[in-house]
């Protein structure tokens, strides 16, 4: 998936250019509408700060929230205007719709070097459709495209997919470039040994990834609640654990298939249990074989921890997607916690650590440690959907290198 960067378009090509921009600005917001964590604008900066350098003109578009195609007061991007002015230390002038006329007047009167924000692209519908009249509207007000939002890049949307159509050249922001640098790298030519570890509540969500890594990897390591899947599959008993009872036959076959390609397959062999699912829940450390009845499994237990640490400890490129247990309960957060920590430690060592999206990457900003990871992917569905091989639309769409 080699593809054409804003890296290939010099300040010639840019200067003076209207560059449509689709970032993801999809950011938390408090009750009060303060943001309480701008990374994914701050994950964006490269690319706007190279295009401003070059005399471009940058309009950005991004969605916020589901807004489910009408506008949404709460779902409006003016918070996100007012943090990047301050982040590029100019002014952003925000529009208040992403298409039609005061937007093409906005457009009109932009000086190279300038900024300006579009609104919601999902306060309409035709946005997640890919309606091409949508997508033809969006782009008119430009002359060229950069997609720089990978956690959008597995959906087929006007703003992600459709403008391609009508602006050439469409080319990927230095954040997908980074991402498909990490992520692509990592499955297809990774320093070995190569260890992955899944983690989350359930097969079901992750059984391509699983796959998909069981034909890559040396060692896969399997934590969160899909490991009471596989004991029951054993035939043990897991008390209240969460159980998806239509896969236990896939937890064998997985189980099976690692086996036959020589795959070190390792589930915990203790979990913390608890009496009920709460954050000051009663809670024990049992060996896997002794989950007693009505307990659940919330985390995994030391010995488990130790396991996991002296397997990663071997390797030379870690991939991690999904949290050991409920780490959002702080009783239940400590193999989550140790896993990162151990990263944090391999990573000084050499290791390449890749923390593909989702909760993985709460967890680490939670532990504090994010920025000691060699890559934090942006994306959720996108980093699972690349990480099993397939094809993202929005950088399918993208020029050829």
């Amino acid at each position: 998936m080699s593809k054409k960067t804003v890296a290939n378009l010099s300040a010639s090509d840019l200067s003076g250019k209207r560059v449509l921009v689709r970032a993801d600005f999809n950011v938390p917001l408090d009750d009060q509408g303060n943001i309480t964590d701008d990374t994914r604008i701050r994950a964006a900066l490269p690319t706007i700060q190279d295009l401003i350098s070059k005399q471009a003109k940058v309009i950005l578009t991004s969605h916020f929230g589901r807004p489910k195609g009408k506008v949404v007061e709460s779902m409006r991007l003016t918070p996100v205007s007012d943090r990047l002015s301050q982040l590029l230390g100019q002014t952003v002038t925000q529009c208040n719709d992403c298409i039609g006329e005061a937007v093409a007047s906005t457009v009109a009167a932009m000086q190279p070097g300038q900024v300006v924000l579009l609104e919601n692209v999902r306060f309409h519908a035709e946005e997640e459709a890919n309606d091409p009249e949508f997508a033809k509207q969006l782009a008119s007000v430009a002359d060229l495209y950069v997609n720089d939002a990978f956690g959008t890049a597995h959906r087929a949307h006007a703003s992600t997919e459709g403008v391609t159509h009508y602006l050439k050249p469409s080319v990927a922001g230095f954040l997908i470039e980074k991402e498909l640098e990490y992520l692509q790298n990592a499955i297809e030519n990774p320093k070995k040994p190569l260890a992955a570890i899944i983690g989350g509540s359930k097969v079901s969500s992750k059984i391509g990834v699983i796959e998909t890594l069981l034909e890559k990897v040396d060692k896969l390591l399997i934590g969160g609640g899909m490991i009471f899947t596989f004991y029951k599959a054993r035939g043990l008993n897991v008390g209240k654990s969460l159980v998806e009872e239509d896969k236990l036959e896939l937890a064998k076959t997985l189980e099976v298939k690692a086996k036959e390609r020589g795959v070190d397959l390792l589930l915990p062999t203790d979990v913390v249990v608890a009496d009920n699912f709460a954050a000051d829940a009663n809670a024990q450390t049992v060996s896997v074989e002794n989950i007693p009845d009505g307990w659940m499994g919330l985390d995994i237990g030391p010995d488990s921890i130790k396991v996991f640490q002296d397997a990663l400890t071997q390797c030379k490129s870690v991939i991690w997607n999904g949290p050991m247990g409920v780490f959002e309960f702080d009783q239940f957060a400590k193999g989550t916690e140790a896993i990162a920590h151990t990263l944090a430690g391999l990573t000084k060592q050499g290791v390449t650590t890749i923390i593909g999206g989702g909760d993985s990457v709460a967890a680490v900003e939670k532990v504090g440690v994010a920025d000691q990871m060699s890559h934090i992917s942006t994306g959720g569905g996108a980093s699972l959907e690349l990480l099993e091989g397939k094809e993202l639309p929005g950088i399918a769409a993208l020029d050829d290198a």
